[in-house]
């Protein structure tokens, strides 16, 4: 290999040169590049008689999703490559939108050495030299060093044909399979065949065969999914496999989280899909708050989003019809609903998550009056009305809704107490009054109440902007009745950039708890968990901070 010393124009990476060669492109063997690998970045001069900076790209390896050395068929060549997979951010030109990540291959050609083989260990050095320092690249996330995926790592990957607009198997034709060939990333694929097919696989596997579960669907198939590992008998084992989201639905709530979380501007669509791969390449793996909530039937189930009551869950189940529209049903059904405005009846309760900095005295007298003489669900306040963080609605949807598993022969009281997954602390059973440190709300007339554990409700609504995957915290908003249409469809509007908190909005109450109880007056309804439909009655829930696992980039 024609080695020689780098010139000093060239020598601007942001560390120290480690590696360095001239080697020529893959596919022109007339361009002949001169190439750096520091600790951060790979470095590519193109070799001519242009100005130093117009040929010059600089890679940051925190980009790089893979590498690989090889040769080609031709056994006459003594010829060996390395390729290396990079995802930066990148705007297009003469738009105003945001950067999403754009796929860059750089392939070098080494023929310095007679012996193929020589040329071949050469390939494999810088190879295996680009792998091992894009791992080293790992994100602190609030000064915590992620864990991250084995190398290479086995997935079990889930596809709902039908979510969405029914294009996730050409999406994971187009690019899926692509960025996980290129991120030595070995999967079996699983095509969801019918309801609650991922639960029950899930919950009958030998989950030492895989590192990580990959969903590519909406929402709702995850949900199955971390239900079906809760209901096993080695729910504490099975709970921490790394779970990953790759959006293929119409509401893609987690996905738009997960993406908002790594800091980049948002995204949609197959921009979305492609960073979602990205980040499922980089195989980073954070805890992820998960919620036990318990209906009055005595079921008890898991959920990692949302619960909705109102105005959210008409809006979402309702919108169905729209689904060859995508995303834009939410829209569709939002001003549907919004030219028939309905009030809810139901009483709310919450325990705070950080009680005691302004109890207000009236409130206390509330509760205690409650606890006397307790309905049967509670209900939040309106001194608790000090602007916190975020609010309201919209909701996304998969077409893979639970089925409820219902315990025979046992009384509501009693039947949780079998079921597998961590014990509720906080929750008494919800035929039995709450304790003095719970907050009633007033109002019984709701617009909506929505419970969010992540930052988006649908790709485009930023519902619980201070959100985090394990924050250990509910965020909770409601809006009383006595709103007009016009305000809350600002309140939808603002809620695209996170910003629905700022307009003051009287009717707009949000929370943080860790437990919450409701009730909803006598009458049809819709309550959703995670996008699903459940049965309609008094519900409660209790966080659990940290109980699952996430690749979040």
């Amino acid at each position: 290999m024609d080695r020689r010393r780098a010139d000093s124009d060239f020598i601007t990476a942001s560390s120290p040169v480690t590696l360095y060669g001239e080697f020529t492109q893959g596919n022109n063997r007339k361009v002949r590049c001169a190439v750096q690998l520091t600790e951060k970045d790979l470095v590519v001069q193109r070799l001519s008689s242009a100005p130093v900076g117009r040929n010059k790209v600089v890679l940051s390896l925190r980009e790089c999703v893979g590498c690989r050395a090889y040769r080609e068929d031709d056994k006459a060549d003594p010829s060996a490559y390395f390729a290396a997979y990079f995802y930066p951010l990148r705007k297009r030109r003469w738009m105003k939108c945001a950067p999403w990540r754009q796929r860059v291959e750089l392939c070098f050609r080494l023929a310095a050495l007679q012996e193929p083989h020589a040329n071949l260990e050469e390939a494999e050095k810088w190879a295996r030299a680009v792998r091992e320092r894009s791992a080293r690249q790992q994100h602190l996330r609030d000064g915590v060093l992620l864990s991250s995926l084995p190398r290479p790592c086995r997935l079990m990957l889930f596809v709902n044909p039908q979510s969405g607009k029914g294009q996730a198997l050409s999406l994971y034709d187009n690019h899926i399979r692509r960025m996980f060939n290129e991120a030595g990333v070995i999967h079996t694929l699983i095509i969801t065949e019918r309801q609650n097919h991922a639960r029950e696989r899930v919950r009958d596997a030998e989950l030492s065969q895989w590192d990580a579960l990959v969903i590519m669907s909406g929402d709702g198939l995850l949900h199955e999914v971390i239900n079906g590992l809760l209901e096993r008998p080695d729910w504490e084992e099975a709970i921490r496999t790394p779970l990953g989201i790759l959006p293929s639905g119409s509401g893609n709530a987690l996905a738009a989280s997960v993406h908002y979380y790594s800091g980049v501007p948002q995204v949609t669509s197959e921009e979305l899909l492609v960073s979602c791969g990205f980040l499922l390449c980089k195989g980073l793996v954070s805890h992820m708050d998960l919620v036990s909530l318990h209906l009055s039937s005595g079921d008890r189930l898991f959920s990692f989003l949302s619960l909705a009551w109102g105005f959210v869950a008409d809006v979402d189940v309702e919108s169905e019809k729209y689904r060859h529209a995508g995303a834009a049903r939410f829209t569709v059904g939002t001003l549907v609903r919004l030219a028939s405005l309905r009030i809810y009846k139901g009483k709310l309760a919450y325990l705070p998550a950080s009680w005691g900095r302004s109890k207000d005295n009236a409130l206390q007298k509330g509760a205690a009056a409650f606890c006397r003489n307790p309905p049967s669900c509670l209900e939040p306040s309106s001194s608790a009305k000090q602007p916190s963080e975020d609010s309201c609605p919209n909701t996304c949807h998969s077409n893979n809704s639970l089925k409820l598993r219902r315990t025979e022969g046992k009384s509501p009281q009693s039947a949780t107490k079998d079921l597998p997954g961590p014990p509720d602390t906080l929750l008494p059973p919800l035929d039995q009054p709450l304790p003095s440190d719970w907050v009633l709300v007033p109002e019984e007339d709701f617009v909506l109440m929505l419970a969010m554990y992540q930052s988006h409700l649908a790709e485009d609504l930023l519902a619980a902007p201070d959100a985090r995957l394990d924050d250990g915290v509910i965020h909770l908003f409601y809006v009383t009745a006595g709103i007009s249409r016009n305000a809350l469809l600002r309140l939808f509007l603002a809620m695209e950039k996170g910003t629905h908190l700022q307009t003051n909005c009287q009717h707009l109450v949000h929370v943080k708890v860790q437990a919450l109880r409701l009730e909803p007056g006598t009458g049809k309804g819709i309550i959703t968990v995670d996008g699903e439909v459940v049965e309609y009655g008094a519900i409660q829930a209790e966080v659990h901070g940290g109980l699952g696992r996430l690749i979040s980039g």
